[in-house]
């Protein structure tokens, strides 16, 4: 057969598709030979942007930021149903109603039935027996509206769609509700993908292979048994040869600086013991599985070597504690001068990050979501406040770039949990702010939504796919990703005051410092914070250096004085806590929820906006 691996807008544009890296990789395992190309429709919309007068950077907006209002989605759902105009008002009004500005995303849907067209005939120009449609987010309504008219050309043609818009009961509501999609897999493919490759070329029954929908001789919609999880073993190494060959042919190729992306382990090891509140990634898949560190090692060596790109985001949810003794040293030692980005628990220490950075790593996602520890515990998070400052701080003196947002509205979260934490934001000005501060979405497959009794009883499909299916509110139920409910938590001036503070944040830590250094005369911080007093402090009794050296891991009152005391260090509990306020006072620590931690760094980390930033 020749077999077509499709990915739509709206992927990113720097990065390889994964999936279809992935596929391609492992369509080597069918019984049969089969050609295989690779359509990368993103660079293909991207281009027809550009011609149009549109910008990258007006593509990056609806890629980026519109997937939490279906702004791409919209965009072609016009042409999925054959109406320009279809929901154009209604869908105006809702954008305006929460004041989301849309850029020119709303302009681009009279140029996405021309490149809806143009897709289906380049697509059909590579002469496929079988496309293959992966979709994650933003990536449905342009695959389904390219998928019918292949269908409407074809009928013989076979396209089947998986990714995760397919996982749990999305995937059989896709199915079911759209007839021109022969076949849909739910769940990780690698396996079941080649299964119904091999199936469809000798003519195989389908009923077996686990994840698949399909279409029986007598019509409808069938669903198989799960698919069950992938051991990593045989999860290969992708192939993105024709990425790489589509993207030197881009006329945008000199504007696009390219990602390599990479995957060495699935599932949640945190998850797996409390799954996080608010979180609705994995799926059906959380167990935590990954590659041995050898063959991350080389694995990532050949992609790099073959692409000559020394850019590499993991995709993995959380890290393997393992590769910090048995991956990291092997990159450490390669000397690539990489530039990785890992997403890892927010309990890391100081030389465990000081490992991450001599291995390449420069990007962190560590999960942070707050920094009020009653709130961390709703969410499941497995991690103090404290802790979570402690990473903030040390990223610093390792040229770490931390990537975390701040969530709120959480059931059973009070302003008391925020009063004392936002009183104390002022002081972490010179630490790496929030991207941003946001409300929690209700996500499908999230403790949240599968467990009502937590706060969020009625639910309802998010408004915005309204406006972009037209389907019933019981098929949108099962089809959608993210849900409408009351909000809960905080809200109104304790609202206004985090958003606030984050806001001030965010304007002055480029020029703020709090860096401590030892001198002769003892301990000296030196403090040029915006909106506090410019100026030095000295701890020159040895007790009081010592008690802030011991902060450099958040500690309770009765630990620092066990320590001391042990050390021979004649201060009492009441003194310790007595130079704690007075230091809090001064926003030279963090406190929260019985434990404290040291707020200055060891170096004077080098911003972005300073020369050679």
């Amino acid at each position: 057969m020749k077999i077509v691996l499709v990915t739509m807008p709206w992927h990113q544009l720097d990065t390889p598709c994964l999936p279809l890296g992935l596929l391609r990789a492992r369509l080597a395992a069918c019984r049969e030979r089969h050609e295989v190309d690779d359509w990368y429709g993103n660079l293909a919309w991207a281009g027809h942007l550009c011609d149009a007068g549109f910008s990258l950077d007006d593509y990056a907006l609806v890629a980026d930021w519109g997937v939490w209002h279906a702004m791409g989605e919209w965009v072609f759902a016009g042409a999925l149903y054959g109406d320009p105009g279809w929901q154009d008002e209604e869908y105006r009004g809702y954008l305006a109603e929460r004041g989301v500005p849309a850029g020119r995303a709303l302009e681009m849907r009279a140029a996405a039935e021309e490149f809806t067209s143009a897709a289906t005939a380049a697509i059909l120009a590579l002469h496929p027996d079988l496309v293959g449609f992966t979709t994650t987010f933003q990536q449905n309504v342009a695959s389904l509206a390219v998928a019918q008219r292949l269908k409407a050309a074809r009928p013989e043609l076979i396209t089947v769609f998986g990714g995760g818009n397919c996982h749990g009961p999305m995937g059989p509501a896709l199915h079911r509700n759209f007839p021109f999609v022969d076949h849909v897999i739910n769940g990780e493919a690698e396996v079941a993908f080649v299964s119904l490759v091999d199936a469809l070329a000798g003519g195989g029954p389908l009923d077996g292979i686990g994840g698949l929908t399909w279409r029986p001789p007598g019509g409808g919609s069938r669903s198989n048994g799960p698919a069950g999880m992938v051991p990593m073993q045989l999860v290969p190494r992708p192939d993105y040869s024709a990425w790489q060959t589509a993207l030197d042919a881009s006329p945008l190729r000199d504007r696009i600086r390219p990602v390599l992306i990479y995957e060495a382990a699935r599932g949640c090891w945190w998850g797996e013991k409390h799954h996080c509140t608010f979180c609705g990634l994995n799926g059906t898949t959380m167990k935590f599985r990954s590659k041995p560190a050898d063959q991350v090692f080389t694995e990532l060596a050949g992609l790099i070597s073959e692409h000559q790109i020394l850019d590499v985001v993991t995709v993995d949810n959380i890290l393997d504690p393992g590769y910090l003794r048995g991956l990291l040293p092997r990159l450490r030692e390669a000397d690539w001068d990489v530039l990785i980005r890992y997403e890892v628990k927010a309990n890391l220490r100081g030389d465990q990050l000081a490992a991450l950075r001599d291995a390449g790593v420069r990007h962190l996602q560590p999960g942070l979501e707050s920094l009020s520890s009653p709130v961390l515990r709703l969410m499941e998070k497995g991690v103090h406040a404290t802790q979570n400052v402690q990473v903030l701080r040390d990223a610093d003196d390792h040229e770490l770039t931390i990537d975390w947002n701040w969530l709120y509205g959480f059931p059973g979260e009070t302003p008391a949990d925020y009063g004392p934490v936002i009183g104390q934001v002022p002081a972490l000005v010179h630490l790496q702010p929030p991207t941003g501060v946001t409300r929690i979405l209700l996500e499908r497959f999230s403790p949240h939504f599968e467990r009502p009794e937590l706060g969020f009883r009625d639910r309802q499909p998010a408004p915005m796919y309204g406006h972009v299916y037209d389907l019933p509110q019981a098929e949108l139920m099962d089809l959608c990703y993210q849900f409408q409910a009351e909000p809960r938590g905080i809200g109104g001036t304790t609202e206004e005051a985090l958003r606030t503070a984050c806001r001030d944040w965010q304007r002055d830590h480029h020029a703020s410092y709090l860096v401590r250094d030892e001198t002769e005369a003892g301990l000296r911080i030196a403090d040029s914070r915006a909106g506090w007093p410019r100026r030095e402090h000295l701890l020159g009794e040895p007790a009081a250096a010592r008690l802030y050296d011991l902060l450099d891991r958040p500690r309770a009152v009765s630990a620092l004085a066990a320590q001391l005391a042990g050390e021979g260090y004649r201060l009492d509990q009441r003194d310790i806590t007595a130079l704690l306020g007075a230091w809090q006072g001064d926003g030279l620590v963090f406190a929260d929820d019985g434990r404290v931690v040291a707020l200055a760094t060891r170096t004077r980390p080098l911003r972005a906006s300073e020369p050679g930033g």
